[in-house]
């Protein structure tokens, strides 16, 4: 009875998951594709609804031109934020001293026990994500590595979904969360437009939104029911999916440089452990200017972010090449954000240099309440974000209509910011684009974790639903 319930439990999972993936094949090309198709729609609403009535078509067709001009280059060093907590987070991941952690954390489970290596990897997507998506992105995979390797009964198909779990269910509400930090960032240039525009009353502090009780409690409910969700997934033996030795093979691990027998001047630079030291130990002190005599909430932004996993992650390192080395291979993830950002603050000129952010403001205010707006704007970000795989690049597009929405409604712009936060992850579970990196290294396709996921999506989102019908009373 038991074998059975798994099997049809199972051949559920894999045809939705083959369905859905099938589907996102077919219909849904390639991030950059769509950044292009939205500007072209994004330019053509503009037309219809960004200039007044009275204005002429070749004005209106000259105008969205010089409004999606005007934002096109907005947000270079936004963009230049995002490649760096991506890269920063994934030379951490690949460090000796974190390595070792994984290591370490892959000995706890126990052999004859596989459900205890799926809340091992579980927890460890999920919390690693709350304090730095880049790396529980690679951190995760890597985890997943050491844990098969030490625990060959785990279904590893399952291990992997796991290992994906922060990505769709808690960086966002953590400590590199593109729109809770930026909002956060007296210099960014959405802030100050959504400030001049009276938006916002100012920059909207980390203890509003990350730190937040509401936000800190979610993701505590949200950790402990998809960690045990994921628990009880694993199958029975006899149906469980098992790392054959041919694939073992393939599972390769980063490996740091080795030091050459070659002894030159330059070669002694390249490698002396001094330099390292000198650096982080300056980027210490500098780090302390940065946050004393300031609250939590008030030091805690991008840069600051971004700073303090630099220099731990030149510190674990221990070496200049080694550090190079493992610079080199997180730059290989960074492409998608250096070449897409653009186009974002292009869609974003489009809405906020045309009267389009006023008609948008209109519409949801039109259909939502001070009770329902973060319902609403939870499930529109988690819908938009299918489409547009990047939580800051979204947000610029949308924060120029939210934002406003949010204040006629009465409703305070942290809280705002916390839906649309949590709505842009929502989807990101069932979105591959951020898988790539992590099925690059597991050796598997994303129709063979869909399954598992679509499951705890559902659950994640009925219940996070219920949580933001509850927000507006605290």
């Amino acid at each position: 009875m038991a074998a059975n319930e798994v099997q049809i439990k199972e051949g559920g999972l894999a045809r939705a998951g083959e369905a859905l993936t099938r589907w996102t094949e077919r219909w849904i090309p390639d991030a950059l594709v769509i950044v292009f198709i939205l500007s072209i729609v994004a330019y053509v609403l503009a037309l219809l609804w960004g200039f007044k009535p009275a204005m002429k078509i070749e004005d209106r067709l000259y105008g969205g031109v010089v409004a999606w001009g005007k934002g096109f280059w907005a947000y270079l060093g936004f963009a230049m934020q995002m490649c760096l907590i991506m890269m920063t987070g994934y030379i951490l991941a690949l460090s000796p001293p974190v390595r070792r952690l994984l290591d370490g954390l892959a000995r706890l489970p126990n052999q004859d026990r596989p459900g205890q290596a799926i809340v091992v990897m579980a927890l460890f997507s999920t919390l690693s994500a709350w304090v730095s998506w880049g790396l529980s992105i690679i951190g995760s995979a890597v985890l997943a590595l050491f844990i098969v390797r030490r625990n060959p009964k785990v279904d590893y198909r399952l291990l992997v979904a796991a290992a994906y779990l922060g990505l769709g269910c808690t960086w966002h509400s953590g400590l590199t969360g593109s729109a809770t930090l930026m909002m956060a960032s007296p210099g960014n240039a959405l802030v100050k437009s959504a400030i001049a525009k009276g938006w916002i009353a100012g920059p909207i502090s980390t203890g509003e939104t990350i730190f937040h009780p509401f936000n800190l409690i979610l993701t505590a409910v949200v950790i402990i029911l998809v960690t045990w969700l994921m628990a009880r997934m694993h199958p029975a033996p006899e149906h469980t999916y098992v790392v054959q030795p041919e694939l073992m093979e393939r599972l390769k691990l980063y490996e740091p440089p080795t030091r050459s027998a070659t002894k030159t001047f330059s070669d002694f630079l390249n490698w002396w452990w001094g330099f390292n030291i000198i650096i982080a130990a300056g980027g210490a002190v500098a780090l302390y200017t940065f946050l004393v005599g300031k609250p939590l909430g008030a030091w805690l932004n991008l840069n600051n972010v971004i700073f303090f996993f630099l220099m731990l992650g030149i510190l674990f390192h221990w070496r200049p090449w080694s550090f190079l080395m493992a610079s080199m291979e997180a730059g290989k993830a960074v492409w998608g954000i250096i070449i897409q950002f653009p186009f974002y603050a292009g869609i974003y000129g489009l809405i906020a240099y045309t009267d389009l952010a006023q008609v948008l403001t209109n519409a949801f205010v039109a259909f939502s309440s001070a009770a329902t707006f973060p319902m609403f704007a939870y499930w529109y970000a988690g819908v938009l974000n299918y489409l547009v795989p990047s939580g800051g690049g979204e947000w610029l597009m949308t924060a120029p209509y939210l934002l406003p929405a949010g204040k006629a409604l009465g409703l305070p712009a942290y809280k705002t910011v916390i839906a649309y936060a949590w709505g842009d992850m929502m989807t990101d579970m069932i979105q591959p684009f951020w898988a790539i990196a992590m099925l690059a290294v597991a050796k598997l396709n994303f129709r063979d974790i869909m399954g598992y996921l679509m499951i705890i999506f559902l659950a994640y989102f009925v219940v996070t639903s219920i949580g933001f019908l509850i927000l507006p009373w605290i």
